[in-house]
């Protein structure tokens, strides 16, 4: 992937970002970088369906997920865990604070409930005029309720039902594409 992400662009092979984690505690988030650089100056801190700023690579890399996988960094840390409500961006967090008092008594996840709803946001955020405006109205308190869900539900088994049906979807999305 390195080698992929360095012969179509300069820059970095990572994509760091402070995300919120358990306890307010900002962290920095590890993903394979997907992006042009400078691509947070360039537009909002969410990507929508084909957002110029997303290189032909990144392309791929987000389509199978593969940019997620730096963040097994994050688990080794103890900042993150493989399965949790995703962690946010600090402006998120402000503007739902109550909400993520109760969220951020755990650790933050590679893959959720909301992970699973939301497959492929970016084409969502893209389909729509005011894709920011979306995803904070919107998709933003639908993944509050769910991380909420996974708080009352949390098990074992339900977290092993997450990863389960994680790896099923990248399965299915890797096999629709040929």
């Amino acid at each position: 992937m390195a080698i992929l992400i360095k012969l179509e662009s300069l820059g970095p092979v990572f994509f760091i970002q402070k995300r919120i984690g358990k306890n307010f505690k900002p962290f920095d988030l590890y993903k394979f970088r997907s992006m042009v650089m400078g691509a947070t100056k360039m537009g909002p801190p969410i990507t929508m369906g084909n957002d110029t700023r997303i290189t032909k690579t990144g392309g791929f890399l987000r389509k199978a997920k593969i940019d997620e996988l730096p963040q097994l960094f994050n688990v080794l840390k103890g900042e993150m865990s493989f399965v949790g409500p995703r962690p946010e961006l600090l402006q998120y967090v402000e503007k739902f604070q109550k909400d993520y008092e109760e969220i951020l008594m755990i650790k933050p996840g590679i893959t959720d409930l909301a992970s699973l709803k939301y497959r492929d946001e970016a084409s969502i955020l893209g389909g729509t005029k005011e894709p920011e405006k979306e995803y904070v109205c919107r998709i933003l308190p639908e993944k509050i309720r769910l991380a909420k869900e996974y708080l009352k539900r949390s098990s074992l088994i339900l977290d092993l039902s997450i990863i389960f049906k994680t790896l099923i979807k990248l399965v299915i999305n890797k096999t629709n594409r040929h």
